[in-house]
């Protein structure tokens, strides 16, 4: 009587309304997941079939040869040993430049600026991932690439020792080498990276944060202690994110890249193509199937490389969730 008079269902149809979202909600998001997984799938599939017959007909090395000539049909010759070390290259230099960057930035926002501060801040450093790859790629080769030429000169003349800054090709026209484009990359991944590891630095727990300073720690101490410890795998897992992202720029690595007039010595002052920008720069001239099946393996390798890296960053995420619980 009384349910009848606030017109609300007796419980047994609530119950079997709220099992029926339930199922509902659990059948899309079982949908979804298994779609994801089935389109990973299938983009490798076809990634290794549209390969594998220019592999079969590749007369030379596909993983230690430097040479890419894939214009004669009859005579395909690709290997991809420059291409895997200037996207290796160019990545690292990007990783190194924003992981100690992007530690402090979230340290300081996270735990030396008050919260009401703290926020339009983030904001700033989140906005850096809305600004288009080709910007980016126009200051590097326009305004970067040759504000960097008398530092490239310097460790290239002092420091001539150290293999990665060793090389002849340092006078590359705009600074359009692989120190440049590592330094672009670093600033387009470190929202990436600084996003990830402000939230796990906020998540540590308040207890023991007070209890180092109530002990007598100093901030930096604290720190030290509790914050980077707690942090430490969310901190990598991010930085993985982001080298991810680095390994698949295309359109600024394109435009700051210059073709060294030289073999590649594995120095950051060489030119050169990373995957990416080797088939993006190549991409009007796909009409020919087997000398399209030469960058579709180069992208096939791509593929397989950032989908490792990323498992990685899942795996290490995933470990450090378990220790902290």
């Amino acid at each position: 009587m009384t349910d009848e008079v606030a017109g609300s269902s007796p419980p047994a149809a609530r119950s079997t309304s709220r099992r029926r979202g339930d199922g509902i909600f659990r059948s899309l998001t079982t949908g979804s997941s298994l779609a994801i997984v089935v389109s990973i799938v299938l983009i490798g599939l076809f990634l290794l079939i549209q390969a594998v017959p220019s592999l079969l007909v590749d007369n030379i090395n596909f993983f230690t040869s430097p040479e890419w000539s894939t214009g004669d049909v009859a005579n395909l010759r690709f290997g991809i040993r420059d291409l895997l070390v200037v996207t290796i290259l160019s990545s690292l230099v990007a990783l190194v430049i924003a992981m100690p960057v992007a530690m402090g930035i979230a340290l300081f926002l996270t735990h030396y600026l008050p919260p009401r501060v703290a926020r339009p801040f983030a904001y700033v450093i989140d906005l850096l991932a809305a600004v288009p790859s080709i910007v980016f790629g126009l200051w590097g080769a326009k305004v970067l690439g040759p504000a960097l030429e008398p530092l490239a000169t310097f460790l290239n003349t002092k420091l001539s020792w150290f293999p990665l800054f060793s090389g002849n090709n340092v006078s590359l026209a705009g600074g359009g080498n692989i120190f440049t484009a590592g330094i672009v990359l670093s600033i387009m991944i470190l929202p990436i990276i600084t996003a990830v590891s402000r939230e796990v630095f906020q998540q540590t727990p308040v207890m023991q944060i007070e209890g180092a300073l109530a002990l007598g720690a100093t901030r930096w101490e604290m720190v030290r202690t509790t914050v980077l410890p707690f942090g430490r795998s969310g901190y990598i897992a991010g930085s993985m994110l982001g080298l991810g992202r680095a390994l698949g720029e295309t359109v600024a690595v394109l435009l700051i890249l210059r073709s060294s007039p030289l073999p590649s010595s594995f120095s950051v002052f060489d030119g050169g193509y990373t995957f990416a920008s080797k088939i993006a720069s190549a991409a009007p001239e796909f009409s020919e199937p087997l000398s399209t099946g030469a960058y579709i393996a180069a992208g096939l390798v791509l593929f397989v490389f950032t989908f490792a890296v990323n498992a990685l960053a899942r795996y290490v995420a995933g470990r450090g969730k378990a220790k902290a619980s």
